[in-house]
C-alpha cells in the first residue's frame, strides 16, 4: 500500500494558496450568496470563450475588451485592496462595487462600439470628451487591478512609462520625443490594437484562456493525482527517488499549468515531504521542486502562456515554437536529474521502500486514458489546427475520458467547478497582458524601443556576448516579481531588436528572452517559486533560492548555447542537430558533475575545472572542440574511476 497523501487532504491544505501560489491573504472569503454570484460571473466568462472557440472569435477589440472586462470584474470582486484588510463581511465592499460598475461601463463601451472604433481613423478623427474619460478611467482601473493581482513592481514600470509618454518631450537629447496630448495617448492606448488591446491580450483572450481552461478540466478529472502517483511509482524506488519524482511530476504538470509557483505548491505538497523523509535537507528539497516546476514553462508540448505570444509575434505556428523548445527543455531536465542523482550518491541516499509505493501497472491501468488529451493536442497542433481549436477539442476529450476512466469520474459538478476555476486562473494572465500593453503602447508611440536597442548596442560595442549578458540581466530584473508573460512582452520591443541586428535568428532571440524571464522565478533576491517551496519545506527562503539557482544553472547556460549553436532549436540539417544534441547532453552532464563536485567520488578543484572546460568545448559548435571536450571528460572519468576508493586527500597529493 502507498502512504501518499490523499488528494482531498491536499486540496484542503492548499486552500491557503491561490492559483499562483500566493498566500490567500490577497483573496476575500465570501458568504454563500455572494460566492455563488461571483462563480456565475466566472462561469459566464468561461462560456463566452468556449462559445468563441466553437463559432469563431469576434472582432479584435470586442473579443479583447470583453475578456478584460470579465477579468476586471473578477479582480475587484475577489482580490482585497491590500493584504492587511482583515475584516471579512462575506460581501464585496461598496468601493469595489463601484470599481466593478465602472469596469462594466468602460469596457462595455469598447464591446458595443468595437466596430465603430475599428473603422475610425486613429489620430485623425478626434475622440469625444466622454471617450477620453472612458479611456482614462479604464486605464486607472487596469492599473489598480494590476497592483492587486501582480504587485507593485509592474505598476511602477507602467507609471514610469506613462510619465515618459506624457513628459518625455521635456527630456533633451536622444531619449526625448515629440509632445503628445492626453487625447493622443488615450487614442493610442485604448482605441487602437497597439496598446492595451494589442497582441498579448489578443492571445490571452483566445489561445491562452482555452489552454488554462483545459488544464482546469484535467485537474478536476483527477489527472494531477494520476501523474503524481505514476511518477512516484516509476521513480520512487531509485536512488534519490522522491527528488526524481518531483522532476517527472513537475515537468508533466508544469507544462499544462504554465505557472511555476502554482505548480510548486501543487506537486510540492507531495514531493517535498517525501524528499525530506529520504534524507535531503530542507533547502535542497525546496530547490528541487521549485526548479522542476519552473522548467514546466519551457517544456513542450504546451509550455507557458508566453509561448503562444512568441508564436503570434513571429507569425509562425505554435507547434514550431514547441518543437524548437524540445532540446533546450531536455537539457534543463537532464542536468537537474543528474545533479539530484549525484547528490543522492554523495549522501548515500536510497529510494522509497516497496510498501511505500503505489503499483506502477495498477496506476497506469486506471489512468492511462489521461494521456489521450495530450496526444490529441500534439496531433492537432502538428497537423495545422489552431491552438484555440486544439484546446477546445482537448477539453471535449477530457470530458469523455473523465466519464469512462477508472481513476476518477467526472460529473456535472466538476464541470461547473472547472469552468469557475478556469476563469479565475486566467485572471492573472489577462491582467498581465493588458497591463503590458500599456508599456508596449508607450514604447511604440514614443519610439523608445529602437533607442533602447541602440543604447544596448552602444554599451556592448556590438559584441554579441556582451549584448546577450545585458539582455539576460534585463530579463531577470524585469522578471523579478512579474509573471513570465509580462516580463517577456515588455522586452519584445526593447531588447530583442538589438539581438536580431547582431545576426541572432529571430526565434533564438525570442526564446533567449523568454527563458530568462521564466528563470526569474528561481533567481534571488525575488525567487517566487523557491520562496513558495520554502514555505512548504520549512526552510529559509533565501537559502532555498540560492540552492535553486545552483540546481538551475544549466538553464542559465543553455540559452547562450542555442544562440551560438542554433541547431539546438532545430535550425540546421538533421545531422547537425543530432550531433549538437549529443554533445550538448554530454556537456550538460559534465556541468552537473562540476556543480555537485561528484562523479564516482568527491571531485578535486582541478577535476571541476576540467569538467567545466570539457563541457563548454563540447557545447561549442565544431568537430575539433567536440573531440577536445570528449578527451578532457574521459580523462576525468578515468581518473575518478581509478581512484574512487582512495581518500580525497591522497588523490589531491598525487595530482
Amino acid at each position: 500500500m502507498s502512504n501518499l497523501p490523499n488528494l482531498e487532504e491536499l486540496e484542503e491544505k492548499s486552500t491557503v494558496y491561490d492559483d499562483d501560489g500566493v498566500e490567500n491573504t490577497k483573496l476575500r472569503q465570501f458568504g454563500k450568496v455572494t460566492g455563488i454570484v461571483i462563480s456565475l460571473v466566472a462561469i459566464a466568462m468561461s462560456i463566452f470563450h468556449v462559445y468563441t472557440a466553437i463559432f469563431g472569435v469576434f472582432e479584435s477589440i470586442l473579443q479583447r475588451s470583453a475578456h478584460l472586462g470579465f477579468a476586471l470584474v473578477l479582480v475587484f470582486a475577489i482580490y482585497k485592496p491590500t493584504k492587511r484588510v482583515t475584516k471579512e463581511t462575506g460581501r464585496v465592499p461598496f468601493y469595489d462595487v463601484i470599481f466593478i460598475v465602472l469596469s462594466i461601463v468602460c469596457y462595455s463601451y469598447f464591446v458595443t462600439s468595437a466596430s465603430d472604433i475599428s473603422e475610425r481613423l486613429s489620430y485623425v478623427t478626434p475622440l469625444e470628451n466622454y471617450e477620453v474619460w472612458i479611456g482614462l478611467i479604464g486605464g486607472l482601473l487596469l492599473i489598480e487591478a494590476t497592483r492587486r493581482v501582480i504587485g507593485n513592481a509592474l505598476v511602477i514600470i507602467i507609471v514610469t512609462f506613462l510619465l515618459y509618454g506624457f513628459f518625455g518631450h521635456l527630456i533633451p537629447g536622444t531619449l526625448g520625443h515629440r509632445e503628445f496630448s492626453t487625447m493622443w495617448i488615450v487614442d493610442h492606448l485604448f482605441y487602437t490594437v497597439t496598446g492595451v488591446f494589442s497582441t498579448p491580450l489578443g492571445v490571452s483572450s483566445t489561445f491562452i484562456f482555452m489552454f488554462i481552461l483545459f488544464g482546469k478540466f484535467l485537474e478536476v478529472s483527477g489527472a494531477g493525482k494520476f501523474f503524481i502517483d505514476l511518477s512516484v511509482a516509476g521513480m520512487g524506488k531509485y536512488r534519490g527517488g522522491p527528488a526524481k519524482t518531483a522532476i517527472v511530476a513537475s515537468s508533466a504538470l508544469g507544462t499544462i499549468s504554465g505557472s511555476a509557483v502554482a505548480n510548486t505548491v501543487t506537486t510540492g505538497a507531495f514531493t517535498i515531504p517525501l524528499m525530506k523523509k529520504t534524507g535531503y535537507d530542507k533547502e535542497f528539497s525546496g530547490a528541487v521542486e521549485s526548479v522542476s516546476s519552473t522548467g514546466g514553462q519551457i517544456m513542450p508540448p504546451i509550455m507557458g502562456a508566453s509561448a503562444f505570444i512568441i508564436a503570434s509575434y513571429l507569425g509562425v505556428p505554435y507547434m514550431d515554437i514547441a518543437i524548437a523548445a524540445i532540446i533546450p527543455a531536455l537539457l534543463y531536465y537532464v542536468c537537474l536529474y543528474v545533479q539530484v542523482d549525484l547528490r543522492a550518491a554523495k549522501m548515500g541516499l536510497i529510494g522509497l521502500k516497496k510498501e511505500e509505493l503505489p503499483n506502477f501497472m495498477e496506476v497506469l491501468k486506471k489512468g492511462f486514458l489521461f494521456f489521450v488529451p495530450l496526444i490529441v493536442i500534439v496531433y492537432l497542433l502538428a497537423t495545422g489546427s489552431s491552438a484555440m481549436k486544439a484546446g477546445l477539442y482537448a477539453i471535449v476529450i477530457v470530458l469523455i475520458v473523465g466519464i469512462i476512466n477508472r481513476f476518477e469520474k467526472i460529473n456535472f459538478t466538476k464541470i461547473i467547478k472547472a469552468l469557475d476555476l478556469g476563469a479565475r486562473a486566467a485572471v492573472e494572465t489577462a491582467i498581465a497582458c493588458a497591463a503590458s500593453g500599456i508599456i508596449v503602447g508607450i514604447i511604440s508611440l514614443t519610439g523608445i524601443g529602437l533607442k533602447f536597442s541602440s543604447l544596448i548596442l552602444e554599451i556592448s560595442g556590438g559584441i554579441l556576448l556582451v549584448t546577450l549578458i545585458l539582455t539576460m540581466i534585463t530579463s531577470i530584473i524585469l522578471g523579478m516579481g512579474l509573471p513570465t508573460v509580462a516580463a517577456y512582452v515588455v522586452q519584445v520591443p526593447l531588447t530583442i531588436p538589438a539581438l536580431i541586428e547582431l545576426g541572432v535568428p529571430a526565434l533564438a532571440a525570442h526564446l533567449f528572452v523568454f527563458y530568462f524571464a521564466a528563470l526569474s522565478a528561481i533567481t534571488p533576491p525575488v525567487a517566487l517559486a523557491a520562496f513558495a517551496a520554502a514555505g512548504i519545506s520549512g526552510a529559509d527562503p533565501m537559502r532555498t533560492g540560492v540552492s535553486a539557482l545552483k540546481l538551475g544553472l544549466a538553464a542559465f547556460i543553455v540559452p547562450f548555447f542555442f544562440v551560438y549553436g542554433p541547431q539546438l532549436i532545430m535550425i540546421g540539417s538533421v545531422g547537425e542537430i543530432i550531433v549538437a544534441s549529443i554533445t550538448a547532453v554530454i556537456g550538460i552532464i559534465a556541468i552537473a558533475m562540476a556543480v555537485e563536485g561528484w562523479v564516482f567520488r568527491k571531485c578535486t578543484w582541478m577535476e571541476r575545472v576540467f569538467l567545466i572546460v570539457g563541457a563548454f568545448t563540447l557545447v561549442m559548435p565544431g568537430i575539433v572542440t567536440d573531440i577536445i571536450g570528449v578527451v578532457v571528460l574521459a580523462l576525468v572519468i578515468v581518473m575518478q574511476k581509478a581512484t574512487s576508493k582512495q581518500p580525497i586527500s591522497t588523490v589531491e597529493e598525487n595530482l
